[in-house]
């Protein structure tokens, strides 16, 4: 059936997934079956964060499970604890000092299983939280309410684990929160442009931060407050308190800020820059040197100094994420001088695999913002992040590990586990080598629960089951046991497809960034500028971020356009190939999949089948971009014409793309939309590219004709 628009968010706002118990599953002599006899038990002193897990297990027990088990309240826990049977009791370290001396870690838990009694004691609430999905893993993998019996103690290995809001821009239902904090995310980010304010308009941060606690979540400042003084200037810090001072003196149980050049650039002296903020440089005037938020300026340490005493005035725990994001092809004197120049209190956040320079066939390509492609970590992270271990300063990274990057712009999640794998070992690797210690998982497009993400969580998390027992376990649990083996062997070549992809802007800018909605553009019409998709008023970006007039972009640092193009259709060719052979083997999968489990698996597919149409799109556009340079400078009417035919051709193979899309974007209506851009590749903006592309055929090509004709 089709969704209409936005109808994802039914989907998302479901936390705990109805009816997963097994009625043919029989619990083993060494497993506690828990049935409708049992009780959840938490102190009467317990605070909200408790009560709330609390009610949120006994909505599992009964969506998921099938089971209606009473919420006890009771006034001393410990002796509930020791005393009564078929309990299920959440507690704090506090409040059960005996069962969670060993506890050492925020967030982290145990829990004791015998035949009569579940136990699981917290560090702290956030922790007791985590103990209880925990349970609901073990649960919905075992798809009954059964659990072996077993003592086991867990902590996390990252922190904080910040993401974006996948249900909307800057958008946090409780359900989102929810299921956030089911995945092991403990902090999201917010766009701030002032107080109570998103690019988007009003939002009251003081009632985000109060419904993110319920759920042990923290909210972060992703700063898009302007700076327009240099410290030196005589009025600097009034006017930041003004600003940035402002917003944490009206919210001070803010976790921290993130600071990124591009979002919150302030004219420095730097002589490397402008010295202006790149909006007001002059249009009319040459810009022969970056922007300040595009280097790394040697008076940047000045501003933090000035920027964390403000904002620290208000809460003096503040995290002051600053992320070297924008200049990271510098050189590396350059960005390392800034490091060591750094004040200590601040946190550093690297790309992890950003601006690396990779050699495919013969040419060199750069890795682009963000992507999968590349496992990292690349020499920008590493020369960084060892500077900042030098040093001791805490470092982060920005690891897209939410299960999405900017390959695909308008999918939910990027369905290559073995490649998250390989990201997700990295990560840990450079946790022993650098002390990496927190992550940011997402950027504006935002976070979507997913096989992946259940996969980051058991990555992220000691002691867990490896990847390959992980994902056995899941392909069984949502696919049964005839159809899992398939399933595993569709992910095997998904994964192996996205080795084969290549970044480059001019692709994430134009036909990754959208899909098969991408204009094919002929000619640019007289004293106009080149078509603009349709946008949604509402979008922050809208179609800001999308350049429809393909055309490689050029970059020193890799080989040019004209000598990259034919290896990168080459190479998204074989992407393609294995793409398509996942799918198959996913179609196979959902044949022996039981109707209980069948439509994750089919908006699985269709994931898959959007990724493969995409690819068929990106590879036409570049062979559209090649065929059209030849035409325009071919001078013999013969071959021209020869050359209009093959890109008629093209044009219509493309057309025949843009409408095989359809049903699925009409069958899953996460796909063609993106939290900043709002709809990009529905039905209407494929019905929009088809006439486009239409256009061309039945106008320009007509025109051309005539031309040579002459």
């Amino acid at each position: 059936m089709a969704e209409k628009n936005y109808e994802f968010r039914r989907r998302l706002e479901v936390v705990h997934q109805p009816d997963r118990r097994d009625p043919e599953a029989v619990a083993l002599y060494s497993e506690a079956e828990i049935d409708g006899n049992w009780s959840i038990v938490i102190g009467e002193e317990a605070p909200p964060l408790i009560r709330n897990v609390a009610k949120d297990l006994q909505d599992y027990f009964l969506d998921s499970m099938n089971l209606s088990l009473k919420l006890l309240i009771v006034k001393d826990i410990r002796e509930h604890s020791l005393s009564e049977v078929r309990t299920i009791v959440l507690a704090t370290k506090e409040e059960l000092p005996a069962i969670g001396r060993s506890l050492s870690k925020p967030r982290s838990y145990r829990i004791t299983v015998s035949v009569n009694r579940v136990i699981v004691c917290g560090y702290d609430e956030r922790g007791v939280g985590q103990g209880s999905y925990y349970l609901e893993d073990l649960m919905n993998l075992r798809e009954a309410p059964f659990l072996a019996v077993q003592e086991i103690r867990r902590e996390p290995l990252f922190s904080p684990r910040m993401a974006h809001s996948g249900w909307g821009l800057d958008r946090y239902p409780d359900a989102h929160l929810n299921a956030m904090a089911h995945a092991g995310i403990d902090a999201i980010m917010v766009f701030v442009k002032d107080v109570d304010e998103t690019p988007e308009g009003y939002q009251d941060f003081n009632y985000l931060v109060d419904r993110a606690e319920l759920y042990g979540l923290d909210v972060y400042v992703y700063s898009y407050l302007t700076s327009r003084l240099h410290p030196d200037d005589p009025d600097a810090k009034a006017y930041y308190e003004s600003t940035y001072g402002k917003v944490f003196r009206t919210c001070p149980r803010f976790k921290g800020v993130i600071l990124v050049g591009e979002s919150c650039e302030f004219p420095s002296k730097d002589p490397n820059t402008t010295g202006k903020l790149r909006l007001e440089w002059p249009a009319d005037q040459p810009k022969t040197k970056p922007s300040p938020g595009w280097w790394p300026c040697e008076d940047f340490p000045q501003w933090l100094t000035l920027l964390s005493g403000t904002i620290r005035a208000h809460n003096p725990d503040a995290d002051i994420v600053f992320w070297t994001y924008n200049w990271g092809y510098a050189p590396k004197e350059d960005r390392l001088k800034l490091i060591r120049a750094l004040p200590e209190n601040i946190t550093l956040q690297v790309t992890f695999e950003m601006f690396e320079q990779m050699k495919n066939e013969h040419v060199t390509h750069v890795c682009v913002d963000y992507t999968l492609a590349n496992v990292g970590p690349g020499e920008y992270f590493r020369s960084e992040a060892e500077v900042a271990r030098e040093r001791g300063i805490k470092l982060y990274a920005m690891s897209n590990t939410g299960g999405l990057t900017w390959d695909f712009g308008v999918i939910p999640y990027e369905p290559f586990p073995g490649q998250w794998n390989r990201r997700h070992r990295a990560l840990l690797q450079a946790q022993k080598d650098c002390g990496l210690s927190g992550l940011m998982e997402s950027h504006h497009y935002g976070w979507w629960p997913s096989f992946v993400s259940e996969l980051t969580k058991w990555a992220y998390w000691s002691p867990s089951p490896t990847y390959e027992e992980a994902l056995a376990l899941l392909a069984k649990r949502d696919f049964g046991e005839e159809a899992a083996p398939f399933a595993v062997e569709a992910w095997n070549a998904w994964s192996e497809a996205i080795v084969h992809y290549i970044p480059t802007n001019e692709d994430q800018y134009g036909p990754f960034r959208v899909g098969p909605s991408y204009p094919l553009v002929f000619r640019k019409p007289m004293f106009s500028k080149a078509v603009q998709m349709p946008a949604a008023k509402h979008a922050m970006f809208g179609n800001e971020i999308v350049l429809t007039d393909y055309e490689p972009l050029e970059d020193p640092r890799q080989s040019l356009g004209v000598s990259r193009i034919d290896v990168e259709i080459r190479s998204l060719g074989r992407m393609l190939e294995r793409m398509s052979a996942g799918n198959a083997l996913l179609e196979k999968a959902l044949k022996l999949t039981s109707d209980r489990k069948r439509e994750d698996g089919v908006f699985m597919l269709g994931i898959g089948q959007f990724i493969a149409r995409s690819l068929q799109t990106a590879i036409h556009v570049k062979q559209w971009w090649k065929l059209k340079k030849q035409l325009l400078s071919e001078g013999d009417t013969g071959k021209a014409t020869a050359l209009l035919e093959q890109m008629e051709e093209l044009a219509r193979r493309e057309i025949a793309n843009a409408e095989a899309t359809i049903p699925l974007v009409e069958a899953d209506s996460r796909l063609g939309w993106e939290p900043s851009m709002e709809y990009m590749t529905d039905r209407a903006h494929l019905q929009w590219k088809i006439a486009q592309v239409q256009s061309v055929l039945d106008s320009e090509f007509v025109e051309f004709r005539k031309s040579l004709a002459l």
